[in-house]
């Protein structure tokens, strides 16, 4: 069935929730800013068509779990949906009427399109029964019990106090969402006074019109997720796998899984996402990509290939997780032939057999929970200084992995945190041979930034695993770096050279940063002076930001400079100008004061300078 209704009648008589194999909120401000733009652009007398909504019908078996929206299903005959399709409009629409009704009540506007706020509030958001309004029943949000679902309730739709609500990557989205709105409307009040408001939500949930598609309950809505159009924003792959986890959890036989297992291992896997979507959203400022993580995590858990990007979800969708494996049906299984010299970066063709690989429900909550588990040490690997169990020398050390550059060693310092019986002091050693061979290796020489990535993730698995031990793996990566650093050390000496006939010399050497750094850190645990101690500080905007600077000037204009240095051509004093030892990071503001000062003056500054 296919209708057009506005969201003034979608609402009667319906409450929608989000079912557990959906994404949380993934709109982003660009999304966002576009949705306002058509909003405030649609002519009054107009229709806009958003596109479609599907919604599947939940029969009564389906909402056993319901306690708090009984009332309303039994005694009002409201009908209960799951959102398969469209619940980033939807939500972005419930966010839009929490900012309008939060506007509205600020500048006492009582009436909204001629309905009452508290009207509005029934319709759209949460209704209580009377006369004692003590149960109620929410109408739209999320149905497992999540971040998300509190977050909405609470901080979005401000309906009840609240204690301690987790924020994830999505609940950082609906905060986004809430504050973007707020903004726009007090801005569009402030302009253009109560009756744009009243225009604008008129607009909303008058004018903006949905093509509804209501799904058959014989229809797999777990393939149907998969395949429609993911409007607005893509589904990430760990999103679709999600999905796919949850669906064969029900297609096991009862023979293979009770219906009491398989209830638990759909909620083993919502929490794992729970979990995970935590971990990757703990700092807003940094949100960690979740592809990223879905991949080196099965770069850990299953056999590594660098064959193509994608392999890693292909295996994960088309191999492993598939509808056919859960009753041994037969299908082609990947298997990775390497050369045994583990050394050796070729990796041959991927021999396809056909197998009967029957899919065992241990393979899933396996999985899962080893997802689950590792995304806190993931986020530890970028964030070091919040894992309590590393010491301090170690959080340092994983820093300045992160400084230079971490590349694909990264799952390598995950298993390092969370193999067993690893002592601080194995870590640290693999962490140092870890940092120069990044340094020399891929800084230096700038060695293509794949070489011997193989043998790293290869070497990762093998430690999660406990298939080698931490110093055997540190003992083969030193022994690498050895053969290797005469030849890379060469190779960077040419570059240098390719430095002085093209460029500015060392100026123009991309790991510049870094290496002054490090240097000036060095120099710190002699002298106990801290000219430097924020790496960030590189490259930041503000005015007193840290730069790369020249002793001897670019421009060599003051007297000091020109009567020292003239028996030098100018092709020499442009030589010395861009040396490795004319260079040194130092405050932008104290460079300023400098300019082109006599050597002592500079020298004299710079020893009390604390960056």
């Amino acid at each position: 069935m296919n209708e057009l209704v506005s969201l003034s009648d979608l609402f009667v008589k319906k409450i929608f929730r989000i079912p557990d194999y959906q994404r949380g909120y993934a709109w982003e401000i660009s999304q966002l800013s576009d949705f306002w733009d058509d909003l405030i652009n649609l002519g009054d007398n107009r229709n806009h068509y958003t596109g479609m909504l599907s919604l599947k019908e939940l029969k009564e078996d389906e909402i056993k779990s319901w306690k708090e929206e009984k009332w309303i299903i039994d005694d009002k005959s409201f009908k209960p949906y799951h959102v398969v399709d469209g619940q980033q409009r939807l939500t972005t629409f419930i966010i839009f009427i929490s900012s309008i009704l939060r506007l509205s009540e600020k500048y006492h506007i009582q009436y909204l399109n001629g309905d009452e706020l508290e009207v509005i509030k029934e319709r759209y958001i949460v209704e209580f029964k009377k006369p004692n309004k003590i149960q109620k029943a929410y109408k739209f949000g999320y149905e497992t019990d999540n971040p998300s679902l509190d977050y909405l309730r609470h901080l979005i739709l401000g309906q009840e106090e609240h204690g301690n609500i987790q924020e994830t990557f999505y609940t950082l989205n609906l905060k986004k969402a809430k504050e973007y709105f707020d903004e726009q409307l007090e801005a569009l009040y402030n302009d253009k006074g109560e009756e744009e408001i009243q225009s604008i939500f008129k607009k909303l949930v008058d004018r903006l019109l949905f093509n509804i598609y209501y799904i058959d309950n014989n229809f797999d809505v777990f393939v149907a997720f998969e395949t429609m159009n993911n409007r607005g924003k893509k589904l990430s792959n760990l999103e679709i796998l999600k999905n796919r986890l949850i669906y064969l959890s029900t297609i096991f036989s009862d023979n293979t899984l009770s219906p009491g297992e398989k209830e638990q291992m759909r909620k083993d896997i919502n929490d794992a996402w729970k979990e995970i979507y935590i971990q990757l959203g703990r700092k807003a400022d940094m949100q960690l990509k979740d592809d990223e993580y879905l991949k080196n995590h099965w770069s850990l858990f299953y056999k590594y290939s660098r064959k193509r990007g994608n392999d890693y979800i292909n295996d994960l969708l088309r191999v492993r997780f598939i509808a056919k494996a859960v009753d041994g049906t037969k299908r082609m299984n990947t298997q990775i032939n390497e050369s045994k010299n583990e050394e050796n970066e070729h990796v041959d063709e991927e021999n396809f057999q056909d197998t009967i690989d029957l899919l065992k429900p241990t393979d899933i909550t396996e999985y899962v929970a080893s997802l689950k588990s590792l995304a806190q040490y993931w986020y530890y690997s970028f964030n070091p200084e919040e894992n309590k169990n590393l010491n301090e020398e170690e959080r340092e050390w994983i820093q300045k992995l992160n400084r230079i550059g971490i590349n694909y060693f990264r799952t390598l310092v995950v298993a390092s945190m969370v193999a067993k019986d690893v002592t601080a002091s194995q870590r640290i050693a693999l962490y140092k041979v870890i940092e120069k061979t990044i340094f020399v290796f891929f800084r230096m020489a700038k060695w293509q930034s794949t070489y011997q990535s193989t043998v790293a993730y290869n070497f990762a698995r093998e430690l999660y695993k406990g298939e080698r031990n931490i110093d055997e793996i540190t003992s083969k990566l030193e022994d690498t770096f050895k053969r290797q650093k005469d030849s890379a050390a060469e190779t960077f000496v040419t570059k240098v050279d390719e430095f002085f006939k093209n460029h500015e010399g060392f100026y123009s050497w991309s790991d510049l940063k870094y290496f002054l750094f490090e240097y000036e850190k060095s120099l710190s645990e002699k002298t106990f002076i801290l000219r430097i101690t924020d790496w960030s500080a590189f490259t930041k905007n503000e005015k007193d930001k840290i730069s790369i600077e020249h002793i001897f000037p670019q421009k060599p204009e003051n007297w000091y400079w020109e009567n020292q240095f003239r028996d030098y051509t100018d092709s020499e004093q442009k030589c010395l100008t861009n040396s490795l030892g004319n260079l040194l990071a130092l405050s932008q503001a104290v460079n300023a004061s400098l300019q082109n000062d006599a050597y002592i003056d500079p020298k004299l500054l710079c020893s009390h300078d604390k960056g």
